[in-house]
């Protein structure tokens, strides 16, 4: 079950985070496209599924706090 959670929630990140990037590249937003960045390739070095996800949903909020 391991693995299908990794696959599922890498999925789900990569699509987030290919939105945060598509939107801070035309908005010139800098920590969106960054965090878009992070979350492509977030699934790439964690391969703990609790880990992935407890990153990702902070990786998800940072935009909503953080503004440049």
């Amino acid at each position: 079950m391991e693995g299908t959670s990794l696959l599922v929630w890498g999925i789900v990140f990569g699509a987030i985070g290919l939105g945060y990037f598509t939107y801070g590249r035309r908005q010139k937003a800098v920590v969106p496209l960054c965090v878009g960045l992070a979350l492509v390739a977030l699934p790439y070095f964690v391969s703990d599924a609790y880990l992935l996800a407890a990153i990702g949903v902070v990786l998800v909020a940072l935009p909503y706090f953080v503004r440049v």
